[in-house]
């Protein structure tokens, strides 16, 4: 029986819920251990801990791989660290090429199906600070990207759980709903920060972008980013080759690691296309999928007591994995 998510009293409407994290989680509830990792191809990724891993090198460990353009500071990263210290838990946020404030150096920058980071890290932790439980939660972006991960590596994950929270697990339907309505809103202010960040990367490094910052400040969609950007970067044929090829829907049946995956019904970033058919699941993904929550939400209690749901169920489904009854 799994918990299930009620919303916050008058806060149900799916765009009051995507927002109100910002609100409730203002502050940030765990001090970072900043550490950068230098990668085999000579750029780097930023690595956010709850405390210093020397220090905790016999605690179970959960990794977060967060959203687009997310870092430590998006309110749901921070709010899980802390909620993982408490279970006595040792957190990290690995960021992704340029998303720690700092341009990265080569030529290419993350998406949804870019896995070689993550595997890279997950293989560096368990060599530098031993073998221990170790789960990973993925948000949005990066949950589609974790479920990615853990198809390609089947039996050989690294991972004893993981965790995907409001994945876009079909890229190009989740595109074109961006592009409509209200959730234009959102497209605006993902790319505007996409924007920032190359803006950023092009002052730095001029020649690690294929356009320059004119081309770059006349593109209007997300999709057109991923079309001049992100496919020809990382070698697709397109924004909807690379939609295509990374959508990390179709290869859920491949998936070995306890794994659960969590919707909610009115996502205004989503469409019933990331829903899987739970008849092709395997038994060890479990499927949640909520009426209420928006994007990344979840936020339930009261007005005087806002409750961040998020922070309660994953901890409480990752217990039994990364907590050894002996």
């Amino acid at each position: 029986m799994h918990e299930s998510f009620r919303p916050l009293t008058g806060a149900s409407n799916p765009h009051l819920q995507t927002l109100l994290p910002r609100l409730v989680r203002r502050h940030v509830l765990v001090k970072p251990h900043w550490q950068r990792l230098e990668l085999p191809d000579g750029d780097f990724v930023d690595l956010a801990w709850s405390e210093d891993p020397l220090q905790a090198l016999k605690k179970p460990r959960v990794v977060l791989f967060h959203g687009l353009e997310g870092s430590f500071y998006s309110p749901y990263a921070h709010g899980l660290l802390n909620a993982w210290s408490e279970k006595g838990w040792l957190g990290v946020v690995m960021h992704f090429r340029g998303c720690s404030g700092v341009p990265n150096r080569k030529h290419r920058i993350y998406h949804s199906g870019e896995t070689e980071d993550a595997r890279f890290f997950l293989r560096w932790l368990r060599s530098n600070f031993g073998e221990v439980p170790t789960a990973a939660v993925g948000i949005s972006l990066g949950g589609n990207m974790l479920a990615y991960y853990l198809a390609q590596q089947g039996h050989d994950s690294l991972l004893q759980a993981a965790v995907v929270v409001s994945a876009p697990l079909m890229l190009e339907p989740c595109s074109i709903r961006m592009e409509q309505g209200f959730s234009r809103v959102y497209q605006h202010y993902l790319l505007g920060q996409l924007k920032q960040n190359a803006t950023r990367k092009l002052l730095y490094y001029p020649d690690t972008l294929p356009l320059n910052l004119p081309q770059l400040n006349s593109l209007r969609r997300i999709r057109e980013f991923d079309e001049v950007i992100t496919s020809r970067l990382h070698g697709f044929n397109g924004a909807v080759d690379y939609y295509r090829r990374c959508s990390a829907l179709p290869l859920l049946p491949q998936i070995t690691t306890p794994l659960l995956i969590i919707h909610a019904k009115d996502d205004p970033f989503m469409t019933d296309e990331v829903i899987p058919d739970l008849s092709t699941l395997p038994a060890n993904i479990e499927y949640q999928l909520t009426e209420r929550g928006g994007h990344v939400g979840f936020v339930g209690g009261t007005l005087k007591k806002p409750q961040m749901w998020l922070e309660q169920r994953i901890p409480a489904w990752l217990s039994p994995f990364l907590e050894s009854t002996t």
